[in-house]
């Protein structure tokens, strides 16, 4: 057998988790559009977005605001409808789900969101344990009592002792609430797990407490979980891979230890060198991933269609960065065991040269 064919056929090894090759949920040239306000055309806010979530896999999704993160996350759960592309999880495109399928796809609880802010997303009328248990309620999953016994294993799972499910959230501390979100989405063991900047509104510890929260679950329940995050050093700790956004349009994606200590595209590394908590010393400055004073071949002038969508802020834009697609930069042996690493480059081996010469 080939090295090629070897690295196919064998689970890929990330930290202490075995991760199947099949990816649990597939995306695939996810394209949302919204009206214009007045009603003139259409805005973009994704364009031709793809990944993939394994079964116990974490992968992170940055990107600064404005990028499409949260849309993206909508549109796999099915809030938003998308415009072109598909997503499919365990084999299934649920992005064509209507009517009494749909119906009875979000009944399984197969995929579960968790929101930014729990005040918001939890009723205030209702006790912890009603909302924790409303799932099963509305799906008529177990008796009564048995859905009692589940609110407590819940709670347990999630850290919390079982008399809170007594109290309402606003009797709660910001930390055991967002405890309570998560409770309330694996309670019927879903498969796929959407979070939404979970620990942006928490203090240092709780954003911590809820991290570690996280990575033992998708190694106890063997659930994907799509984080979305604008804190790059939180998913450090705990993300196999990191898919980045601009523009609504995926610039990189790769495993986040690779990603992150050497960056292939432009914006990643500006984002990073951004972030002081996981910067080093050898790291690049943001000063020398931004445009000088006369600006980049392309910042003085719009895009064209299919251009590079970072070329305009880019100081290592060429003419044909904004004349033609990015180029999908793919290494010639993805590591086995580490997945593929792909960036929307033209100039992914040369920008760092450049860099160079000009210190």
């Amino acid at each position: 057998m080939t090295d090629s064919r070897l690295a196919t056929a064998l689970p890929i090894q990330v930290g202490r988790a075995e991760l199947p090759q099949v990816p649990l949920l597939a995306v695939e040239g996810l394209g949302v559009s919204f009206p214009r306000p007045g009603g003139s055309g259409r805005v973009t806010v994704l364009a031709d977005v793809g990944l993939t979530v394994r079964a116990g896999e974490i992968v992170g999704v940055i990107g600064e605001t404005g990028s499409g993160k949260t849309t993206f996350a909508r549109a796999i759960v099915g809030l938003g409808k998308p415009d072109t592309g598909r997503v499919v999880l365990d084999g299934r495109d649920i992005s064509r789900l209507r009517g009494r399928a749909l119906g009875e796809f979000r009944r399984t609880g197969a995929i579960q969101f968790v929101f930014q802010d729990p005040l918001r997303s939890l009723d205030p009328d209702l006790t912890v344990g009603a909302s924790v248990a409303e799932g099963l309620t509305i799906a008529g999953d177990g008796t009564r009592s048995e859905r009692a016994e589940r609110v407590v294993d819940a709670l347990r799972r999630v850290g919390l002792d079982p008399t809170v499910a007594h109290r309402r959230p606003g009797a709660i501390s910001g930390g055991q609430r967002q405890r309570v979100s998560i409770a309330r989405a694996v309670i019927r063991r879903p498969r796929l797990l959407l979070c939404d900047e979970p620990v942006s509104a928490l203090d240092a510890s709780n954003r911590n407490h809820i991290l570690r929260l996280l990575d033992g679950l998708r190694r106890e329940l063997t659930v994907g979980i799509l984080l979305i995050s604008h804190d790059l050093s939180s998913l450090a700790g705990i993300a196999d891979r990191v898919v980045v956004l601009y523009r609504g349009r995926v610039v990189e994606d790769g495993p986040i230890a690779d990603v992150f200590s050497r960056p292939r595209h432009p914006y990643t590394a500006l984002l990073i060198a951004s972030a002081p908590s996981i910067r080093r010393e050898n790291r690049l400055s943001p000063a020398q991933l931004r445009p000088d004073a006369a600006g980049s071949p392309t910042s003085r002038r719009p895009l064209t269609n299919g251009g590079c969508v970072f070329a305009h802020r880019c100081p290592f834009a060429t003419e044909v960065c904004a004349g033609a697609p990015a180029l999908r930069a793919v290494p010639d042996r993805p590591e086995p065991g580490r997945g593929g690493w792909t960036a929307a480059c033209h100039h992914v081996a040369t920008w760092r040269e450049q860099i160079g010469a000009a210190t």
